[in-house]
């Protein structure tokens, strides 16, 4: 069997969507050029756009001239469910929802020209063993390579071979916050990595994060980017500190796209929104050209 690299497996389904999706709509656009500045993928966390519905999201990412993304569960799943009042329908809405609600989503991105590098569920230990097991047939219907996942630590041993069996890996995000029960340390990662088959767990490095708990995330990726899936882009204070404008903060944002520029290493970069700003549009489209200078 043939293997792909990254690069090559993006750009297979990055052609693979369009042409589907034109196939059965015929509304697919054609010749938008794809958001990668000197090699560099450069994505959006849809969490970014959290103030906007699924369409919302779509329209603002074509506004901006963003064309990868990391689809988060708020833009998919409906939004009266989301509450914690309303946990057992959500479980329940996981685990019946027609697998084409996916599909018809991942054709919407297709026909706006937009491919999906990675679909953001996090598996948390309220998690039944049937939640976990869907959201890897989500997965494969939105026709995404990976998860990411906010996890507890709890819950891995569970979703591993979950995920060695369906071959699709699931993506640790980590946070600053120290917690047995969080992901916020390089050796919980790794503890993490050893469990299942050994593929099945990875690493979605968010470098905000990773700075404000005090470590150094240019070192991790230049030490683990066989690891790790996609990065998340955004600016903190050490520390604990709080989210910045980027270029406020202590990340160092320009140092990691910068490696992933001269080392080639094809990890989609999302750029994650979260600092107190404007309009998001303008807020996403001023950190793309963050992007563009880094990489200039």
């Amino acid at each position: 069997m043939t293997k792909l690299t990254r690069r090559e497996w993006h750009k297979l389904m990055a052609t693979s969507l369009l042409a589907g999706a034109a196939g059965r709509s015929g509304q697919a656009q054609a010749g938008r050029a794809e958001s990668r500045i000197a090699g560099v993928l450069i994505g959006a966390q849809s969490y970014s756009f959290r103030d906007r519905d699924l369409q919302g999201l779509i329209d603002g990412m074509v506004d901006v001239g963003i064309t990868s993304c990391e689809l988060w569960e708020g833009h998919v799943e409906p939004g009266e469910l989301r509450g914690r009042d309303a946990r057992e329908e959500l479980r329940r809405w996981r685990t019946t929802v027609g697998l084409d609600h996916f599909t018809s989503i991942r054709e919407r991105f297709a026909r706006a020209g937009l491919t999906l590098n990675s679909y953001n569920l996090s598996f948390k230990d309220h998690f039944s063993d049937e939640e976990i097991d869907r959201g890897f047939e989500m997965a494969k219907a939105l026709g995404v390579p990976a998860l990411t996942a906010s996890a507890n630590v709890n819950v891995i041993p569970r979703v591993a071979p979950r995920a060695a069996h369906h071959g699709i890996p699931v993506a640790i995000h980590n946070h600053s916050r120290v917690d047995p029960n969080e992901y916020s340390h390089p050796d919980q990662f790794a503890a993490a990595m050893a469990q299942g088959d050994g593929r099945s767990i990875r690493v979605n490095l968010d470098i905000g994060h990773y700075t404000a708990a005090n470590h150094d995330p240019v070192a991790y990726l230049r030490d683990h980017h066989e690891h790790i899936v996609t990065v998340h882009l955004k600016d903190r204070k050490r520390d604990e500190g709080p989210n910045t404008p980027w270029g406020e903060g202590d990340t160092a944002i320009g140092p990691v796209l910068t490696l992933l520029r001269d080392q080639r290493w094809d990890i989609p970069a999302n750029i994650e929104y979260e600092y107190q700003g404007g309009d998001t549009v303008e807020e996403m489209r001023r950190c793309f050209e963050f992007c563009k200078r880094a990489l200039a």
